[in-house]
């Protein structure tokens, strides 16, 4: 207990002559003390602050500058990492996929005919849009189709122009789009022209969350004439250099070429079935061109139902619809009038939705 009213600890009353030497000899030790205080303060300073124990001044009284506080050199100039890309997953096998047309209303008005088809579209003869292209995305997730494969003609084509909205669509519904290079059926493409477009794709396109990947790879279909030959194949060898899963289309002697694309595809709907054991099985529900007065292959819609159980039968990477919209020549499975059903679907997709 301290003392109190000129009292010691003892309780007697304290020696007033001895008080200022008392005194002095206090401040000596507390003096003492205060420096032992202090130095033992920096050593701890000296030893911890090397260890990253401490706090940087504006972690320190609310912010403020302590440049008294020893701190550590600052780190090197680290670059800062770059954005992490979009979550561009991929889609595993099989793989139902429908052929789709992003070319209307042009394609409406062809060879002096308006419309250019025999049906008419549940949709009427529309434009292709962003309200068109969500309700076509709809319908095929409908029917199980988880990619369209869009016909592309090209750079700053007409169906250029509309693919960054088909990507936008696809983005924020789950849908998947790999472009259908048409050139190749027009003519036979230089290596360094098929090696330009692949770029352009690549810088434009393929990154998008919206585009169909497989292993990682961007997808590209391609088609071809009657006269292509193993040189075609040749020539995509040599161009894909930016590692695009190539599929291109059958012609005679395809499987003995020596560069193999990644997969083969046929593209005839005027027959209801075809088989390409291994790489694909392509359904049509019919083929009625609009300048012919007749069907070459006549719409049934039980031998549709058969061709899909064929189709899913064949467990084949790449199940292909032809088409989800080509009117013009008839090969729609798209809602017409002429097959319009309760569901708001038809026919077509929903022998498709059964057996998704």
């Amino acid at each position: 207990m301290g003392a109190k009213h000129g009292r010691h600890e003892s309780g007697a009353p304290r020696d007033s002559t001895k008080a200022p030497r008392d005194w002095a000899r206090w401040r000596l030790v507390a003096g003492l003390i205060a420096a032992f205080v202090v130095g033992a303060g920096l050593v701890v300073g000296i030893v911890w602050t090397p260890l990253g124990l401490h706090k940087s001044p504006t972690q320190v009284a609310g912010g403020s500058s302590l440049q008294s506080i020893p701190q550590t050199s600052p780190p090197a100039t680290v670059s800062p990492s770059p954005p992490p890309s979009p979550d561009l997953g991929s889609l595993v096998f099989p793989i139902r996929a429908a052929f789709y047309y992003p070319w209307f209303p042009e394609a409406w008005r062809q060879q002096g005919m308006d419309p250019f088809t025999h049906y008419r579209p549940a949709l009427g003869y529309y434009e292709t849009n962003s309200t068109t292209v969500k309700g076509h995305v709809q319908a095929m997730q409908y029917a199980g189709i988880r990619a369209g494969i869009v016909s592309w003609w090209g750079q700053k084509s007409t169906t250029d122009g509309r693919i960054a909205m088909l990507l936008q669509v696809a983005a924020v519904t789950g849908f998947e789009w790999a472009l259908y290079y048409e050139p190749e059926g027009q003519a036979d493409p230089p290596v360094s022209g098929i090696a330009s477009d692949l770029a352009y794709i690549r810088d434009r396109y393929a990154g998008q969350p919206g585009y169909l990947r497989v292993g990682g790879r961007p997808v590209l279909f391609v088609y071809a004439d009657a006269n292509d030959s193993c040189g075609m194949a040749q020539r995509w060898k040599q161009a894909n250099t930016l590692g695009f899963y190539v599929v291109l289309k059958v012609f005679p002697g395809y499987r003995t070429c020596a560069n193999q694309p990644d997969g083969w595809h046929q593209y005839a709907p005027a027959n209801a079935e075809d088989n390409q054991a291994g790489s694909s099985f392509t359904i049509s529900p019919g083929f009625w061109k609009a300048t012919e007065s007749s069907a070459r292959l006549s719409r049934d819609p039980s031998r549709w139902t058969r061709s899909i159980d064929d189709m899913v039968a064949s467990r084949a990477p790449w199940q292909l619809v032809t088409t989800f919209n080509e009117w013009g020549e008839g090969t729609a499975i798209e809602d017409a009038s002429q097959w319009h059903t309760a569901s708001g679907y038809g026919v077509y997709l929903d022998a498709l939705h059964r057996v998704s």
